[in-house]
């Protein structure tokens, strides 16, 4: 055997050895308490409708969404964001089932809160597009446009409809300009000051969303490119951020996630307030149906895919999996 005195003298290997050395060396660690549980729920329906595109994924009657919270609570999960999906009847140019106070999304958070109480942070997706018959996030003006200003009046009334059906968060994620601050300002004004905001500081005008807009219902014709950023952009992201922080955003989210890692790195080191990810519909999609193929192991491509958005740096995930993924983790 050649000798080549004391080449290499460093041998990283060292530390991946054996399972239990990689683990207790392991610089990032994914925990149930850092997961949040998308759900949807449904008017009209008297048993869960499976999401075609996204396979394991189901609108919600209010009982499953019940069901759903408390089994997300046992498994250790943090919190639960809950969107609604009214009946096409209910949709109109104002968005206007988004602020009655029995819309499905206010009936599904007193549904969750009266089940689970303050065992879940109980959130509520802030936006329009699921209850205007245009799909898209907020007011139009007659030639088509969407109207900021005019939405931020329409989101100030969603933020006290939906603090009044219990939610601990909103979410306001419309990326119009200005929404952080008028929600804050609604919240307080109505007594609701201790109700948060997760500020959907980043959210891009992805490919990835395809499969929410069935979740959804969606009605969207065309594209939001005119609100939501242009995926070209990383700089425009910490405009955003410091924006939103100065108008009071208790949390900051970069969504979609996994296409966005560096934003959200970027975000990480800029700030000292929680940054949560969306692993988003496309996102779950894709796994799913590559392991549904045989192409790839699902349990251990998931798990890849949510420790890279904590390596990141998000502290808090809003994946499709969480409650599988707590179980597996081992929960609390």
């Amino acid at each position: 055997m050649t000798v080549y005195g004391n080449f290499p003298g460093s041998r990283p290997r060292r530390l991946r050895t054996t399972p239990a050395m990689r683990r207790m060396v392991a610089e990032t660690r994914l925990d149930a308490a850092n997961l949040i549980l998308p759900a949807f729920v449904r008017e009209g329906i008297d048993a869960p409708v499976p999401i075609s595109a996204m396979p394991g994924v189901h609108q919600h009657t209010l009982d499953t969404l019940r069901k759903a919270a408390v089994e997300a609570v046992s498994a250790g999960v943090s919190g639960i964001m809950l969107f609604g999906v009214p009946t096409d009847e209910k949709k109109d140019a104002r968005g206007t089932a988004g602020t009655d106070p029995d819309g499905i999304l206010q009936a599904g958070l007193r549904a969750v809160r009266e089940e689970v109480g303050d065992d879940l942070v109980v959130m509520s997706d802030l936006c329009l597009d699921e209850y205007t018959d245009h799909g898209h996030c907020g007011v139009l003006t007659a030639d088509g446009r969407v109207d900021n200003d005019a939405t931020l009046e329409r989101y100030a009334e969603m933020a006290q409809v939906q603090a009044d059906a219990g939610a601990h968060v909103v979410g306001p994620s419309g990326m119009m300009d200005g929404q952080v601050g008028v929600v804050r300002d609604a919240l307080d004004q109505t007594g609701h000051e201790d109700v948060s905001i997760l500020a959907y500081t980043a959210k891009y005008s992805s490919a990835f969303y395809g499969p929410f807009r069935e979740a959804v219902g969606s009605s969207l014709k065309g594209d939001r490119k005119t609100y939501q950023q242009d995926p070209a952009n990383a700089r425009e992201s910490l405009r955003e951020l410091a924006l939103d922080l100065e108008e009071g955003a208790d949390m900051v989210m970069v969504k979609p996630a996994g296409p966005y890692l560096d934003i959200l790195a970027k975000v990480a080191d800029a700030v000292d307030v929680p940054v949560a990810a969306y692993q988003i519909s496309g996102e779950y999609a894709m796994i799913e149906a590559a392991a549904e193929k045989g192409w790839i192991d699902r349990e251990a491509a998931i798990l890849e895919s949510l420790t890279g958005i904590r390596r990141a740096g998000a502290q808090m995930i809003l994946t499709y999996w969480a409650t599988e993924v707590a179980q597996r983790l081992g929960g609390r």
